[in-house]
């Protein structure tokens, strides 16, 4: 097993779990339609369903709260927010959001017109969603590898170069508004982008006029993993490496609920002054004031001091080494796992864990059903369902992956929680021959559908034999 260290952390106050027997939570299932989205938290024991928003606050975070100036304009707690994104992200202008699809939201309405093309390093539902509904249609040029579940590349969110100058050569330089680059790549696991890759990509689009917006969500676990993997950088501080992969962009996204250790919040940040301009003329309409975009001071603070905190490389350490004890527990039970683990979450191949049910029948949510019944484990299905339906035809998307996600909240859990994880996606697995029949849709809205959309067995009552 890897090394796992002790977590650089103590218990001050804990939160009450209550367990469930299989058949109060065979009638929750029922309930929510077979999408674990729908449980309510109060029945589910553990929750890997997302690292966002759900993680546990410092003591520093939570003095950090008392601070927090309600001024509705220029507010003090703004300063310090803006203060903490300049110094460790390095980006001019910092633009307050209330999360980061409010961020994306304002960067396609402010650079997208309709007929424009977007390349990026794998969609996400969010991103791919804003710039669809602005008119634009997304093109992935990430590499091969990424697709490949059980190839132990190690920075499968690097962009192919190759595929990049092909959508320039095909569409235009004039027709493609920005390349959307995410650090790590969240819908192949978590994966990160190389340092040298992020910034030959940048000088590409660059030199054709093209500006490059990142996705920071995860950028320090994407340092991490840098420091870790890339050659050149094993002594560099995780703080430098996070100043290296956003040099070479014209701006990003974040969402502060990931790596910023917060509950809400985050920001726009921009190099262009006239851009900045124009995005804060927008947060005005859909978000708040520019000097706190939805967020209250006092989740400003939060954020400043978590900014800080994700740094620290007693945290990273613990924080992705908790994610790879999970995944070799899993690897080493024969559960076939995306390879390598990434930043933030376990992904089990349910297309490959489950080969019996066919794609028509959504393995992947039906694996998540099947976890969460075995013990209490809520997932998330990263496959068919989330990749949605061609705007233009209406047809499902089929994307090579099909992925049951776990996705680990920051300093939540212990290691016999994740044990617990992991024995009961093995005692799955090792069953598998039970599950007879996969999902249908019985509702779907029309976006983000696996947030709400209702499903039913393929045939018969249940999906077990």
């Amino acid at each position: 097993m890897p090394a796992y260290p002790a977590e650089p952390w103590r218990v001050k106050m804990v939160e009450p779990l209550r367990a469930t027997t299989r058949d109060e939570r065979e009638e929750a299932l029922r309930a929510a339609g077979w999408n674990p989205c729908l449980l309510r938290s109060e029945d589910v024991y553990v929750d890997l369903f997302t690292d966002s928003g759900t993680n546990a606050m410092s003591d520093r975070q939570w003095s950090a709260l008392m601070r927090g100036d309600e001024a509705y304009a220029g507010a003090r707690s703004f300063y310090v927010f803006e203060r903490a994104v300049r110094a460790f992200y390095g980006y001019e202008h910092v633009i307050p959001v209330h999360q980061g699809r409010g961020g994306e939201n304002i960067l396609s309405r402010c650079l997208i017109r309709p007929g424009t093309h977007v390349p990026g390093n794998m969609y996400f539902p969010s991103t791919r969603a804003h710039q669809e509904l602005n008119g634009a249609t997304f093109h992935d040029v990430i590499v091969d590898e990424a697709h490949d579940p059980a190839s132990a590349h190690p920075f499968k969110g690097d962009v192919d170069l190759a595929k990049l100058r092909a959508v320039i050569a095909e569409f235009g330089a004039a027709a493609i508004p920005y390349v959307s680059l995410a650090a790590t790549v969240n819908m192949a696991g978590g994966q990160p982008i190389g340092v040298a890759n992020l910034t030959e990509t940048c000088a590409l689009a660059h030199a054709h006029g093209i500006p490059v917006f990142l996705d920071t969500a995860r950028a320090v676990e994407n340092a991490w993993l840098v420091k870790c993997r890339e050659p050149g950088w094993k002594r560099r501080s995780v703080a430098e490496v996070l100043l290296a992969l956003c040099a070479p962009t014209d701006g990003a996204v974040m969402s502060a609920k990931k790596d910023s250790l917060a509950n809400i919040g985050g920001w726009l940040a921009l190099r262009d002054p006239a851009l900045a301009d124009q995005a804060r003329g927008l947060v005005l309409l859909y978000e708040g004031l520019h000097t706190y975009g939805g967020m209250a001071g006092r989740d400003m603070e939060a954020i400043a001091e978590g900014i800080a905190e994700s740094v620290d490389e007693d945290h990273i350490r613990a924080r992705v080494a908790q994610v790879e004890y999970l995944g070799e527990r899993l690897r080493r039970a024969d559960v076939p796992i995306v390879r390598p683990t990434g930043g933030h979450c376990v992904c089990v191949d349910a297309a490959a864990a489950l080969p019996h049910v066919p794609r028509s029948q959504l393995p992947a949510q039906t694996l998540a059903c099947a976890v969460y019944l075995e013990a209490g484990v809520r997932g998330v299905e990263r496959g068919a369902v989330s990749a949605g339906r061609d705007p233009d035809t209406g047809e499902n998307r089929w994307p090579s992956l099909e992925l049951l996600r776990l996705a680990i909240p920051r300093r939540v859990y212990t290691r016999a929680h994740i044990d617990l994880v992991a024995d009961s996606v093995i005692a799955v697995h090792r069953d598998r021959r039970r599950i007879t029949c996969g999902l249908a849709f019985a509702s779907e809205p029309r976006h983000l559908r696996f947030f709400q959309a209702r499903f039913t067995p393929a045939s018969g009552a249940t999906i077990f034999g």
